[in-house]
């Protein structure tokens, strides 16, 4: 199964009852396995999850912390970029130059990699003291 399909599938699961806006990722990790999350909502609007967070909390779940491909897939217009929260997780566990497709339901898709999501990455040397 490759990212894409991967992705298309797990967006079906998303519980997105209160925005309708179902969002499906797919993460290839280090050990060439695919991970996934769809977004969940809550009627606590904000306390909801973002489908990257949920591929990564299960790829850290399977004991894995290298991200070396990501897939993200929603039924929007353009496709849709990761919120700055999702940005900042995909930077703890991927190098800057891992590629990222962005794409729509309609077949739309758009290449970045982690560093061009997230330039100037806040990062664990930010807390190095000299």
């Amino acid at each position: 199964m490759d990212l894409k399909i991967a992705a298309q599938a797990v967006r079906e699961n998303a519980y997105a009852p209160y925005s309708n806006f179902k969002v499906g990722a797919a993460l290839r990790g280090s050990d060439g396995v695919i991970y996934v999350g769809c977004n969940v909502e809550n009627v606590a609007y904000p306390e909801g999850t973002c489908a990257e967070a949920g591929a990564i909390a299960a790829m850290n779940a399977a004991g894995v912390r290298e991200i070396t491909e990501a897939y993200v897939i929603a039924d929007s217009p353009d496709p849709v970029p990761p919120c700055g929260g999702c940005r900042q997780k995909l930077a703890e566990f991927a190098a800057k130059d891992v590629p990222v497709t962005l794409a729509t339901t309609d077949g739309i898709e758009r290449q970045t990699t982690v560093g061009n999501l997230l330039p100037g990455a806040f990062g664990a040397g930010h807390m190095d003291r000299s």
